[in-house]
């Protein structure tokens, strides 16, 4: 897969990039990663991104004249073009599924008070979120976008069926799916603050039906408690 990450700020992306899956990803080939500056499609002297928004408010806004420039000097007519703001859809494990289906795509970071609308509009296949909050800018949204998808490529991560039982994982009426289990390794027994922390024994009994069972039942009480949005409208005993 290649990425494009357009940006004000490359530098941002040295170093997550560089560690972990996504380092080992592109240095086996699997991945592509480009980080384009948006100041280099600008054409005066300052470099000028952004400017005052219309009809008076606080902030300043990413012009579409550069942006618009970027994408055409990209020559990725046929990439997946994605705008990263507060004002998108939220990404979730689907949308990172489906992104991952795509040989090619460009993220666009948005930044200061948002993005020229014209460019989510005309210029763009689609809008994402990555939460309901507001970030100082796309950059970190488009490192958790990258990381997501780049894990679900063929190749990138060693047990592939590992990304098949994970949290989110849509089901077979391909809903949003819920938490994974809990996880546990050694010690079986931890002695802390005066008491003992035990794992729980089901999973050290080789019992391969009982741990599967067992593991069903504590994903759905972790999703009750953390995430119970992701239980609505399904029927689980």
């Amino acid at each position: 897969m290649k990425i494009h990450l357009v940006t004000i700020f490359p530098q941002f992306f040295e170093g997550p990039f560089s560690c972990g899956i996504v380092s080992r990803a592109r240095q086996a080939g699997l991945l592509d990663i480009r980080i384009h500056d948006l100041r280099d499609w600008t054409a005066d002297r300052h470099r000028t991104v952004d400017d005052r928004p219309f009809g008076g408010d606080e902030g300043m806004v990413l012009k579409v004249e550069p942006i618009y420039a970027a994408l055409r000097g990209l020559n990725a007519a046929g990439a997946r073009k994605v705008l990263l703001s507060a004002q998108g859809p939220l990404f979730d494990q689907a949308a990172a599924r489906r992104l991952a289906g795509y040989a090619e795509i460009v993220l666009v970071c948005g930044r200061y008070e948002g993005v020229d609308e014209r460019v989510a509009e005309r210029l763009m296949d689609e809008e994402l979120s990555v939460g309901n909050f507001v970030l100082t800018g796309g950059e970190w949204a488009a490192g958790m976008v990258v990381d997501s998808v780049a894990r679900l490529l063929p190749g990138v991560v060693g047990n592939a069926s590992s990304t098949e039982r994970e949290s989110f994982t849509p089901d077979e009426a391909g809903r949003v799916g819920i938490l994974d289990y809990p996880h546990y390794t050694r010690p079986a027994s931890f002695e802390a603050e005066g008491e003992t922390w035990e794992a729980p024994p089901i999973l050290l009994s080789g019992r391969h039906e009982q741990i599967a069972e067992w593991r069903r039942q504590a994903a759905l009480t972790k999703t009750r408690r953390n995430r119970p949005d992701l239980l609505a409208g399904r029927r689980c005993a």
